[in-house]
């Protein structure tokens, strides 16, 4: 199967975990993308979908699935999103479509977090890829040099400002071994927004997208 037919796979079943007349949240990505049109097309009548970007908003507006803000609910059931990593505990790397900090907020405000994502996305520890880190503007040196001293490498994305107005760095060359105590301390650095690893907000099930079908993980 194709990468995208894997795609495909985990967004349609990730509707197992959609209840009738719930609030879901949803992330972003080509994968949810893929989640986003098997909604549309199932028939679950959904009170509505809290988003974690322009990108997923306007396209579940476009298919007519109402999204609310954040402001709006105290709890969402369940979060389903990405991932551009994910090892066997469940802890992510995300942010590879820029949206990390606002798929942190929605993840925070959820009982559950669905990950979907294809076989490739598993590893063993995260860091093969590059850590996606939002600042604000003025700090992105001053956090690269942060990184720099950890052994890692930050680069400036190219042409790329955030939802919120702030820039990406992407960092190579770690490997981590502790995701919690990691994601803790660089959300900690002045001009740090947050950081794309996911330890805190981890996922309790992954979908893995694999050639002898949909695959559960769980955590």
């Amino acid at each position: 199967m194709t990468q995208d037919e894997l795609k495909t796979l985990v967004g349609q079943a990730a509707l197992h975990y959609v209840q009738p007349d719930s609030i879901i949240g949803v992330g972003t990505g080509s994968t949810v993308d893929k989640f986003i049109d098997a909604l549309a097309a199932s028939g679950i009548a959904i009170a509505g979908a809290v988003s974690s970007s322009l990108r997923s908003t306007e396209r579940m507006k476009a298919l007519g699935i109402l999204v609310l803000e954040a402001s709006e609910v105290e709890s969402l059931g369940v979060y389903i999103d990405g991932a551009d990593e994910i090892d066997h505990a469940g802890h992510m790397i995300k942010g590879g479509g820029a949206a990390l900090t606002r798929e942190k907020i929605v993840a925070d405000l959820a009982d559950s977090f669905v990950c979907i994502a294809d076989e490739s996305k598993l590893v063993e520890a995260l860091g093969k890829f590059p850590v996606p880190v939002e600042v604000i503007p003025m700090a992105a040196a001053q956090v690269a040099r942060r990184f720099a001293a950890m052994g890692g490498v930050a680069t400036l994305r190219p042409g790329c400002v955030t939802d919120n107005s702030c820039h990406i760095l992407d960092v190579t060359g770690l490997q981590i071994a502790e995701p919690l105590a990691f994601e803790t301390e660089v959300n900690q650095w002045p001009g740090v927004v947050t950081v794309g690893v996911f330890a805190r907000h981890r996922a309790s099930v992954c979908l893995l997208g694999t050639a002898a079908g949909v695959k559960t993980l769980s955590f």
